[in-house]
This record gives C-alpha cells, sequence and structure tokens, in this order.
C-alpha cells in the first residue's frame, strides 16, 4: 500500500504565496508522473500541474506563470508552489502520483486533500 500526505494549505491574501507539499510513502518501487488537482465547491476536479519523473512539466492554463511544480525523487516528493494567488485559486488541492508499486503493477493514488482559500 501506498500513501501520500500533503502539507503546507491554508489561507492567504489575494496575491500572496502558498508552498503545497506532498510525501509519498509505502511499497514504492517507483514513481512515474506526479500532479495536483484540484477542486472547488460545485466544480469538478481538475489539473493544475503535472511533472514526470525526469522533470517535464505541464500546467493548466489559468496557472502558468504563477504556479510552478517540482519534485525531490530521492525523497518521493512533490511540490506546488504558488506566486500571485488569485480568489478563483480557492479550492481542495489533491496530489496524485502513479506508482509501480509491484513488478507488473502501476496504480493511482490519492492524498487526502488540503484546503487553499484565498481571500482578503
Amino acid at each position: 500500500q501506498v500513501q501520500l500526505v500533503e502539507s503546507g494549505g491554508g489561507l492567504v491574501q489575494p496575491g500572496g504565496s502558498l508552498r503545497l507539499s506532498c510525501a509519498a510513502s509505502g511499497s514504492i518501487l517507483s514513481i512515474n508522473a506526479m500532479g495536483w488537482y484540484r477542486q472547488a465547491p460545485g466544480k469538478q476536479r481538475e489539473l493544475v500541474a503535472a511533472i514526470t519523473s525526469g522533470g517535464s512539466a505541464n500546467y493548466a492554463d489559468s496557472v502558468k506563470g504563477r504556479f510552478t511544480i517540482s519534485r525531490d525523487n530521492a525523497k518521493n516528493t512533490v511540490y506546488l508552489q504558488m506566486n500571485s494567488l488569485k480568489p478563483e485559486d480557492t479550492a481542495v488541492y489533491y496530489c496524485n502520483a502513479l506508482v509501480r508499486d509491484g513488478v507488473y503493477r502501476v496504480m493511482g493514488y490519492w492524498g487526502q486533500g488540503t484546503q487553499v482559500t484565498v481571500s482578503s
């Protein structure tokens, strides 16, 4: 079994910054892509940013130029640096990882979510 534990959410004023972290632990042989998703009240969960094991990243258009995803493969950890936050960034942010947890198996795992609220 694999666990993803997120941290770093909270309340921030518009224009502020937050850094989210997500650490994976458990029966991990390797981790392929890792990413961050978010879900605002009444809306579907959407991809915010993703990064491959080689470091290639892609972003939702709404966060390009403001958010940066990175990862530390040695620590099985992914980060999301969020700058110039806007009220519309308010959501529960979820970490996702594609984990090889068996010789012939790759599974997607989710974190429990962390609340980000952008408000004055």
